[in-house]
């Protein structure tokens, strides 16, 4: 199947890439022909040509041919021609990962002659070229913190089954690049992949249930189990080998600067599933995977400890310590280690010992288990300093030293457990618990002035305000009790495995002191005898819409003015989380406007923490889709003011990235040393800060565009009766829904209204359609606003996207959406609006902001053509378009036999896979979809 080359570029790396394609290609194609015969491959293959050539030279002939020829297929034929073309995308794929790692490396080879940029060596190489000081460089160390938050956002719509498949596949294809293989195995590995590759055909690609909240955990661990325990540690062991290398005067240890945690199971906004019960069981299979984790590299490491004391000398302290276990372990579960003479394996039989019971739910009174990770951390640390006093340092470094690395970053909770609950769940719970205490008839009725006044007088007296005579509703039990469920843990697993309580609507100051009254009541914030004040769990509000944008300055100045808060992060080293929405912010505001609004009160909440002596620390709410605020990772580092770094930041990685970024070693690393690269750039840039007054006039320029752009988007959006009608039956929103892939509700309400339908829905549809409208609508008339045609107002603009990152990033962000985006597909989805007027008008209006918006971008930008920036990029979507086009146009004639089948009051399973096998097949074709 598919002879066609993806050929990126004409480079011979990228000619690997072009054979690895067709390679897997042609297996696809041999797999069609023996599951469906010559009359499936042949269908696929005139498809395939139809499309292509029309996307080389429209004809209105060819057109009306190629949507006839997809109309005219039988079911049974169109559910294969369907998942041939969704096979092949996961296969390009795999393909172009493998490619990433390839590039890398073919840089790594060359190493010493070549550095590949965006790297950990570039940028401490270049930094000692600037006559950066060890000193200077270790204080850029301790500056920067990144910590990247895995979220159950259902955007991946792909199984665990088939990325498995994915995987063995991709290991396979990246052996074909062994020089060493023979014929005969080259002939064995084509055997194998025609085996995945049939197994892959014969797998179903579509859950037959939503999966709950504790399957969602276990996706989100496998990445921790596959990868990222292996990969995070072998970035800090490249960032110190490239210290050594360029500062070698001084001794080495990172500072832990790259962490990972999660929502999953603690992110119970609008989803009720999250219950205390399921937070709790979530710590414990985060423990449990990192207790399994050490557990099999210290059995490992036995196997390299054949150290003999008849040879060498062993630390006395490791004797010590064995002759304490000795004492105090009982071995049940692993056998004594017969030879004496070599004390590291006794000891780590010992330490085995140790890990199973702190594994088991209930150890036995008369059974040693670690109390901390410090303890096993101590164990590993006196292994590793006896090695280095017999001269083994070669040894440590290359087994202890990662295992300390492990434990140090994963601890026993293996990510930190972010909780996340609605606004509105504190107030009716504060409501409901200061009625029963006689404190307040209506607590909700308040003004914003009396619940701060009294909210802050609560914290203040040291009575409690819950008692455990009054018998509460269920809703306010379940508040509760997730508060009583963190203290457990924090005793149970250590205070880091949770931390952050982040409040979704955010809208006042009230709602974090809400929080922060429930949090005494549980021993989360106290005040000590000598009036100091402990607090091991901080509020942290999520500003999502324009609105709270707007007012969050405000909000964290009202709070920083309360002593009872400010108390709060002494204990916290003066550091204040504040989480901003891209998802949310940009379905209000349109693009432009919400990027706008995000760098602004990025920039003034960051003031506001400089005036009272508080470092922040921004929690960044990006999705993988371009509507959602998704950039690569590196990119979004760098978009951030490097003033506004401060006390460290925070990205949520989800739904498709996830499997993109994570889900293979060599992809994983790369993403993770290009954070590292692009932390430590920032780091430097903001320790010598320019002042460039040219950009200050550009930003009066930018919040013009900004306010323009806003009334555009929000006429269309808000205030066109027609437009929600258009976007519910012009797109697959309520299919979508029927996906199972994720176990929240696609709305926060049981309502119809645009303000309760989530993000993720909203932006997922728009893809499918191929309109990607909330990534690009409304900037055009912005931009347009400021130009008015005039040339020399163009070439303002065009010194903004010069030299002004902020503005570059936000016109080559909407550039590439315009890339992906095809209005003439889009079109055919207003066959599905029932009345063919407002599916005209509607599309007329889109229509002309798309050509108005990719006129300007060309004019700003330079160009001929969208992309011409990054040829890579736009060629790589130029060659898969004709493979999405078929899918899209099968969708559209799907959808509307099943809609009418229901309108009958019926309904159609097998029409319902199709619909969901199409969603499945164009998710894979434009990637970031969600």
């Amino acid at each position: 199947m598919m002879s066609e080359l993806n050929m990126l570029t004409k480079s011979t790396t990228n000619n690997l890439l072009r054979r690895d394609v067709r390679f897997l290609g042609n297996i696809l194609g041999d797999v069609l022909l023996h599951q469906g015969g010559k009359e499936l491959l042949t269908i696929v293959e005139k498809i395939r040509e139809m499309s292509k050539s029309l996307r080389a030279q429209f004809s209105p002939d060819l057109y009306q041919e190629f949507k006839e020829t997809i109309h005219s297929l039988s079911p049974e034929t169109r559910h294969k021609v369907i998942r041939a073309f969704a096979i092949y995308f996961q296969l390009v794929n795999i393909a172009e990962q493998n490619h990433r790692i390839r590039r890398k490396r073919d840089y790594d080879r060359t190493a010493g002659e070549s550095i590949q940029p965006g790297s950990i060596e570039s940028v401490i190489k270049e930094l000692k070229q600037q006559e950066t000081s060890s000193n200077e460089m270790s204080d850029i160390l301790d500056s920067i913190s990144l910590e990247l938050v895995i979220t159950a956002h259902p955007t991946e719509a792909t199984r665990r089954a088939v990325l498995d498949i994915h995987q063995r596949i991709s290991q396979d294809v990246l052996q074909y690049d062994n020089p060493m293989l023979t014929f005969r195995e080259r002939e064995h590995l084509r055997d194998k992949l025609m085996s995945e590759i049939l197994t892959l055909w014969q797998t179903d690609e579509l859950r037959d249930r939503k999966p709950t909240v504790l399957d969602e955990v276990r996706n989100g661990l496998y990445y921790f189990d596959e990868t990222l325990f292996d990969v995070i540690p072998e970035v800090y062991g490249e960032l110190e080998r490239c210290l050594d290398k360029y500062y070698p005067e001084q001794v080495w240890h990172a500072p832990k600067y790259l962490r990972f945690g999660s929502w999953i199971g603690g992110d119970r906004d609008g989803n009720p599933s999250v219950t205390s019960d399921i937070t709790w069981t979530t710590l414990q299979m985060h423990r449990d995977m990192a207790l399994r984790k050490y557990e099999s590299a210290v059995s490992n490491l036995i196997h390299h400890m054949s150290f003999n004391m008849n040879i060498v000398k062993i630390g006395q302290e490791l004797l010590d310590s064995i002759e304490q276990d000795r004492a105090a372990v009982r071995l049940v579960h692993n056998e004594p280690w017969r030879n004496e003479s070599e004390p590291y394996r006794v000891k780590i039989v010992y330490i085995l010992e140790k890990l199973w019971n702190t594994r088991l739910l209930e150890c036995p009174e008369d059974q040693v288990k670690y109390q901390s990770v410090n303890e096993f951390l101590a164990d590993i640390r006196v292994m590793d300093s006896s090695l280095r006093n017999h001269y083994a340092g070669y040894v440590a470094d290359m087994f202890t030293k990662k295992l300390i690395r492990q434990a140090e970053l994963f601890g026993f909770h293996m990510a930190a457990l972010d909780i996340r609950q609605h606004s509105k769940e504190h107030e009716s719970a504060m409501t409901e618990t200061l009625a029963r205490m006689g404190l307040s008839e209506r607590y909700s009725d308040l003004d914003e002035d009396a619940k701060v006044e009294l909210l802050t007088k609560l914290l203040e007296e040291p009575r409690p305000l819950i008692s455990p005579y009054f018998d509460y509703s269920d809703s306010t039990k379940e508040c509760l009790n997730v508060y009583k469920t963190v203290m457990e843990a924090q005793k149970e697993f250590g205070t880091g495995c949770i931390t952050s309580y982040l409040i979704s609507m955010n809208n006042n100051a009230s709602d974090m002191l809400e929080v922060m009254v429930f949090c005494k009541e549980f021993g989360l914030y106290r005040k000590e005898a000598d009036g100091s004040i402990v607090c091991t769990l901080q509020p942290v509000p999520l500003f999502e819409t324009i609105d709270d944008l707007h007012a969050a300055p405000g909000i964290m100045d009202r709070l920083f003015n309360i002593d009872a808060y400010r108390g709060s992060l002494e204990s916290l080293n003066q550091v204040q989380e504040i989480m901003l929405g891209y998802s949310d912010s940009n379905k209000d505001g349109g693009v432009l406007t919400a990027n706008w609004e995000l760098k602004v009160a990025l920039e003034e909440i960051t003031e506001v923490g400089a005036k009272h002596g508080v470092r922040l620390k921004f929690f960044h709410g990006r999705g993988g889709a371009l509507g959602r605020g998704g950039m690569p990772l590196n990119r979004s580092i760098l978009a951030q003011p490097p003033h506004t770094l401060g006390a460290g930041i925070k990205i949520t990685e989800q739904g498709e990235v996830l499997s993109q970024r994570y889900a293979v070693k060599g992809i994983a690393y790369r993403s993770l040393e290009q954070a590292t690269w692009a932390l430590i750039t920032a780091a430097s840039l903001a320790r010598t800060p320019q002042s460039d007054i040219q950009i200050h006039k550009w930003e009066a320029v930018m919040k013009g565009i900004s306010e323009e752009s806003l009334t555009k988007y929000q006429d269309l959006i808000f205030h066109d009766e027609d437009f929600m009608t258009f976007f519910k039956e012009a797109t697959p929103l309520l299919e979508v829904g029927e996906l199972n892939i994720g176990s929240r509700p696609s709305k926060r309400k049981n309502s119809d209204r645009f303000e309760d339908l989530r993000a993720i829905p909203w932006v997922f549809a728009w893809t499918q359609t191929r309109y990607l409208l909330p990534a690009w609508y409304a900037a055009g008339t912005g931009l347009q606003s400021f130009y008015q045609n005039n040339p020399q107002n163009m070439r303002v603009l065009q010194h903004m996207y010069a030299r002004w990152s902020f503005f570059r990033t936000a016109i080559d962000n909407v550039q590439m959406a315009l890339a992906k985006a095809d209005l003439l597909i889009a079109k055919e989805y207003g066959q599905m609006v029932h009345d063919g007027q407002i599916a005209e008008r509607i599309y007329n209006l889109i229509e002309e902001e798309f050509q108005l918006t990719s006129s300007l971008i060309l004019q700003i930008t330079g160009q001929k053509e969208i992309l011409d920036n990054v040829p890579i990029l736009q060629e790589s979507i130029r060659l898969r378009n004709p493979y999405v086009d078929p899918l899209s146009y099968m969708q559209v004639d799907l959808l509307q036999e099943l809609r009418k089948t229901r309108d009958e009051e019926s309904d159609d399973s097998f029409l319902i896979r199709e619909v969901l096998l199409t969603i499945n097949g164009i998710a894979a074709g434009l990637r970031n979809t969600g």
